[in-house]
C-alpha cells in the first residue's frame, strides 16, 4: 500500500467516520497503519465531534495485521517484536480511553485484531454476512488489540476460552446471540442503521456518556460498594452540570435537548 493512506476520516455533522482503506487485502492493517489508527483516535478525542463510526472500505471490516513471511523474519528478535507490538497497543489503548461513543459497522470479515478493534467499540452493528474470528491461535499467536480483556467481558470466560483456543469463525447470527454484536442487519441497511444510531448517540449528553462509559468499563473490577461510590461521585458532578438543567428544561418544554458537555 505504498503511497496510500490507510486511515480515512470524514465528518458528517457531529459524527466522524473512520475508514480502514485497504480493501484489496480485506483492510488488513500494515505496520504503519497502527500509528494512523492511533493518531486518528487521539485526534477524535480532542475534536468537537460527538460520535465515531469505524468501518472498512469495500466488503470487509478488517482482517487483522497485514504480515508476510519477510515481515516475520524481521520479527524473530523479541526486542523487535516488542517494538512492533507497541503500535497496535497504542491504537487499542486510544480506542479504550475514548470518552465519546463509538460504533463499529462490520461487514464481511472481522478477524484477529480486526475483531478486537470492533469489540473495542461501544456498539457493534453487523451485517448478515459478517464473520468474526479470534484467529490468532491458527497463526501461532495469542490474542492482541485488547482481546484478552474484551472477550471474556462480552461472552463470559468459558465461551471466551472456546473462541480463542479454537479460533473458529462466528457467523453473524451467533455473534448476535453471544453478544459480540448488538444488531444484525441486511448489508443494504447497514449505512442507514449506523447513521440513525450515530445521530441518536450524538444527541446524548456528553458528560453523562463519559461517566457511563467509564463506570461500565470499570464495573467488573468493582465491588458493589465501590460501584455505588463511583455512581455517587459521578452523579454529584452531573447534578451540578448545565447539561442536566438543559435536559430537564427540554423535557418540560417538550423539545429536543441541546447539550453542550458542561
Amino acid at each position: 500500500m505504498d503511497g496510500l493512506t490507510f486511515v480515512l476520516t470524514e465528518d458528517q455533522g457531529p459524527v466522524r467516520h473512520l475508514t480502514l482503506n485497504q480493501p484489496g487485502r480485506k483492510n488488513a492493517v500494515p505496520a504503519e497503519g497502527w500509528d494512523q489508527i492511533a493518531t486518528a483516535l487521539e485526534e477524535f478525542a480532542q475534536s468537537d465531534q460527538r460520535v465515531l463510526v469505524v468501518r472498512g472500505a469495500g466488503d470487509d471490516f478488517c482482517s487483522g495485521a497485514d504480515l508476510n513471511l519477510d515481515d516475520l523474519d524481521e520479527l524473530r528478535s523479541p526486542a523487535v517484536g516488542r517494538r512492533y507490538m507497541e503500535r497496535p497497543g497504542r491504537a487499542a489503548t486510544a480506542l479504550h480511553r475514548l470518552a465519546k461513543p463509538t460504533i463499529a459497522a462490520v461487514d464481511g470479515v472481522a478477524v484477529g485484531a480486526g475483531m478486537n478493534l470492533a469489540l473495542g467499540c461501544d456498539i457493534v452493528v453487523a451485517t448478515t454476512r459478517a464473520r468474526f474470528a479470534e484467529i490468532f491461535v491458527k497463526r501461532g499467536l495469542t490474542l492482541d488489540f485488547g482481546g484478552t480483556w474484551l472477550l471474556p467481558r462480552l461472552v463470559g470466560m468459558a465461551r471466551a476460552r472456546e473462541l480463542a483456543l479454537t479460533g473458529r469463525v462466528v457467523e453473524a447470527g451467533e455473534a448476535l446471540q453471544l453478544g459480540l454484536a448488538c444488531r444484525v442487519v441486511d448489508p443494504d441497511d447497514l449505512e442507514e442503521t449506523v447513521s440513525q444510531l450515530a445521530n441518536e448517540l450524538a444527541e446524548g449528553a456528553p458528560l453523562a456518556q463519559r461517566f457511563i462509559k467509564t463506570g461500565l468499563s470499570r464495573s467488573l473490577g468493582m465491588t458493589f460498594e465501590q460501584a455505588i461510590a463511583y455512581e455517587d461521585q459521578s452523579q454529584a458532578t452531573l447534578l451540578a452540570s448545565d447539561d442536566l438543567r438543559e435536559g430537564v428544561a427540554a423535557f418540560m418544554e417538550r423539545r429536543p435537548p441541546e447539550f453542550n458537555g458542561r
